[in-house]
């Protein structure tokens, strides 16, 4: 759901960054790099080839010449009488080769669709494999349902491509190529005055191409808003609804939904223009196949077996080509997906593993900030030049104004981001050199928002460490105070929470993300504003629990509360990227400065 300026219909006009129209030609090497996907089943591919191109192809392509056959020598022959025995041998051969033609349709059919089915699973996954890959920039400037539908939508639109396209349009054109052998053989004159019609069909098909393709670009750029929109519009419902936006959230998005449709009448348009020219390509043909032939019988230069097979093989002609101008057709609506899926796919993380990472052993969990400079953009530094020692085992509060850098700082030591100057270390080894895996495997996070995924409360405790017993994610939930709580609930442990936890409180969300954190046993843990939206009940349990949870571990705490962050070992005060003061809380309070003047204004605040 996108803000924009006050008003009726809410006038807002915001355009995603990966949803510009995509300016190519069509690119035949973008194209082989989904026929790459099919590789792996070529085995099976061929298979069907060769059961089609002996047992379908040869079928159809024999029986307009059985039937040629049957009329110039078993019922008009030049000798005037005609053979009922041929006539009957040939007609059970035709019978033979119509279920020979039958079989090897419905095996390939089969066949094709389950090799289709499972070059969309490879597809579908490794897209998604991927994007797990991708870094935070990444997401940052995408919205969620942009990605899902690149992720569905795009990779379904390539289904009726797998599924029929690869395999038919290969047997089409050796279908085509045989059928033109044999029209030049059974007669050169009238076949080149039949397929002198097809130059002009791939002309005027040609200049349709690069409308079509970019008319459903757009089409999938109309489709991938709607989802960015649809997915805002679920996840923020309650802020809708409290500022009473129903009405025009739904005129907004019936805007788009409306636009949606009418790209999509205008591609569909173009789309089926290729159906009426092959037809009127066709009609031009047989009006020249059946004048030129008839002249031919007259004078005696062809007989009527040979007109009439020339007339089921021009109907068996203009087939693979009218199936090839679908399936161009097709094609030209898969690559505007299929560049949206590499466009994707060829994103890089913006924070590589380094070739030749090699994993960090067992941290005991010291880290570094050497001269660190960062900036989510490049004109706007949020970190500038930081310093920080944090020994093992040290428990470190992160405070100051919103924006001051605090959750930068976090971010850069779980490597979700890298330092555009300076270096993090852990364990005196910069995080750049060790594989990311094994960094972020022993560091536990605690957010403010948390979330949990669907599934049961065990399975939820259980994420940071699935090899985990039911005795030890008790144990962990037993730790901080959770364990009462879930007991309670209708199934306890085993209790099905939907996405997000809707069904339990924001307290309750916030002991599970703490006992999963414990679950985890990381070596370095951060608590981001993890107590900000616990109450004062809740948080004497948290207090209690941290305890235990802090234990061993060198800990990161980013909070505005007092309570959280008093017994710190030590105090980083940050403003605008820089460091301030540091210093444990009773230093702090000895002399004035950053730190005395925010906790005397929360004192203030909460006596007012």
């Amino acid at each position: 759901m996108r803000l924009g300026k006050a008003g009726v219909g809410m006038s807002r006009q915001f355009v995603y960054q990966d949803d510009e129209l995509i300016e190519k030609p069509f690119n035949w090497k973008q194209m082989g790099r989904l026929v790459t996907f099919v590789k792996p089943y070529k085995a099976e591919v061929g298979k069907v080839v060769f059961v089609m191109l002996v047992f379908g192809m040869l079928s159809k392509l024999a029986i307009p010449f059985l039937t040629m056959l049957a009329i110039d020598r078993a019922i008009f022959p030049k000798s005037g009488e005609g053979s009922l025995s041929l006539l009957l041998t040939i007609a059970a051969a035709m019978l033979v080769l119509y279920g020979t033609r039958w079989w090897a349709q419905k095996y390939t059919i089969h066949r094709t669709n389950e090799i289709g089915q499972r070059v969309i699973f490879d597809l579908r996954a490794a897209l998604f494999k991927h994007i797990q890959s991708l870094s935070f920039r990444f997401f940052d400037k995408r919205p969620a349902g942009s990605v899902l539908v690149r992720v569905t939508n795009d990779v379904n639109s390539l289904q009726d491509m797998f599924t029929n396209g690869v395999v038919n349009t290969a047997i089409d054109i050796v279908q085509l190529i045989g059928i033109t052998v044999i029209l030049l053989f059974i007669e050169p004159k009238l076949a080149l005055a039949v397929i002198v019609t097809v130059p002009l069909m791939f002309f005027v098909s040609t200049a349709l191409r690069k409308k079509i393709r970019m008319a459903w670009q757009i089409v999938r750029i109309k489709q991938s808003r709607i989802n960015a929109h649809l997915n805002e519009s679920i996840q923020g419902i309650r802020v809708t609804q409290a500022f009473a936006q129903e009405k025009e959230n739904i005129a907004y998005f019936d805007d788009m939904n409306k636009s949606n449709i009418r790209s999509w009448n205008r591609a569909s348009a173009l789309n089926q223009l290729f159906g009426p020219l092959i037809e009127i390509t066709s009609a031009i043909g047989t009006l020249i196949l059946l004048l030129y032939g008839t002249y031919l019988i007259q004078s005696e230069a062809m007989t009527v077996g040979v007109l009439v097979a020339f007339i089921t093989y021009v109907g068996s002609f203009w087939e693979p080509i009218t199936r090839l101008g679908n399936m161009y057709s097709q094609m030209l609506i898969s690559m505007s997906s299929a560049e949206r899926i590499f466009e994707f796919m060829d994103e890089r993380p913006a924070v590589p593993e380094k070739e030749g990472a090699k994993p960090i052993s067992q941290l005991s969990g010291r880290v570094q900030l050497d001269n660190v400079t960062f900036g989510y953009e490049n004109d706007r530094p949020a970190l500038k030049g930081i310093n920080l020692d944090v020994k093992p085992g040290l428990s470190v509060a992160l405070v100051g104004h919103t924006g001051s850098g605090k959750s930068t700082i976090v971010n850069l030591i779980c490597r979700f981001y890298d330092t555009v100057e300076g270096r993090v270390l852990i364990d005196g080894q910069d995080v750049r050199d060790v594989t990311i895996d094994s960094l972020r495997s022993q560091i536990g996070i605690v957010l403010q928002d948390t979330f949990i995924f669907s599934g049961t409360i065990r399975d939820n405790i259980r994420y940071g460490r699935p090899g985990a017993t039911d005795a030890e994610v008790e144990a962990a939930a037993r730790a901080v105070r959770a364990h009462d709580f879930i007991v309670d609930l209708p199934s306890g442990y085993e209790t099905e929470v939907e996405e997000r936890g809707n069904v339990l409180s924001v307290g309750q969300r916030q002991l599970l993300s703490f006992a999963r954190a414990l679950l985890a046993d990381p070596r370095i843990l951060v608590l981001d504003e993890a107590t900000a939206s616990i109450d004062t009940e809740t948080e004497l349990r948290i207090q209690e629990a941290l305890g235990t949870l802090l234990q061993g571990r060198t800990s990161f705490i980013v909070a505005h509360r007092l309570s959280t962050i008093r017994h710190a070992d030590c105090i980083v005060v940050l403003d605008h990227g820089e460091i301030m003061e540091m210093g444990n809380h009773e230093e702090l309070m000895k002399r004035p400065g950053h730190y005395r003047n925010l906790v005397e204004a929360q004192y203030r605040f909460l006596s007012a």
